[in-house]
């Protein structure tokens, strides 16, 4: 059952985000594809219920993408000062700054050690590459083109580098999944814990930084 907006017990700069915009946590999960746990953790500031503080951050970006919050309204939700007004600001300035607004709102700076859940990460996740240096692949596994869009739409907001959005093998897959090449694992598993998602090796290849995920049936909302 979704609570009307006056019920909303949080009052964080990412709930405030979202109340201007009248939307309920069901209407914000259709358009994020976040769980509603995962919205309720951001906007509570429950930060350490990820499993890492690059988890964390990756949500908050997510989260701001599907509302729309753009770098001033973040500087001003996050009480931060409007900066001076510039000329043209090439994209991906505009993105960097938007990634820094949403940290100040989700205070995901404040992860400067391992989180409380940190033991079920891989030992060296701080040194993975960022995702914008990991190429990924989506496969429609399960028939449904529009999902494996939506699904894809979420790893690009993410920052990961998309390469084919194609139709699999085969329509049989019952289940999301990401698989890696040899060395890969601990870049699949980022990228599996965030989209709910299990992992499996490929038989072969060489190159460590690239993903495929095949992906399964649209379960939930």
């Amino acid at each position: 059952m979704t609570l009307p907006l006056e019920e909303a017990t949080s009052s964080s700069a990412l709930a405030t985000a979202r109340l201007r915009r009248r939307l309920t946590v069901e209407e914000t999960v259709h358009r994020s594809g976040l769980t509603a746990e995962e919205i309720a953790w951001l906007e509570e500031g429950r930060l350490y219920r990820f499993a890492t503080g690059d988890d964390a951050l990756a949500a908050a970006v997510v989260y701001a993408s599907a509302l729309g919050v753009g770098p001033a309204e973040a500087r001003e939700l996050a009480g931060l000062p409007a900066p001076p007004a510039r000329g043209r600001i090439r994209r991906l300035a505009i993105l960097a700054a938007l990634a820094v607004s949403i940290a100040a709102l989700a205070a995901a700076i404040a992860f400067t050690g391992p989180s409380r859940h940190s033991h079920s990460a891989p030992r060296d996740a701080a040194a993975l590459p960022p995702p914008w240096k990991v190429r990924v692949d989506v496969l429609n596994g399960a028939g449904d083109i529009n999902w494996t869009r939506q699904v894809a739409s979420r790893i690009g907001a993410l920052g990961y580098r998309l390469g084919r959005v194609a139709r699999a093998n085969r329509f049989d897959y019952r289940s999301t999944a990401v698989y890696y090449e040899p060395g890969g694992q601990a870049l699949a598993v980022r990228l599996a814990r965030t989209l709910g998602a299990v992992t499996s090796p490929l038989p072969g290849g060489s190159n460590p930084r690239r993903l495929v995920v095949i992906v399964g049936p649209h379960r939930g909302p």
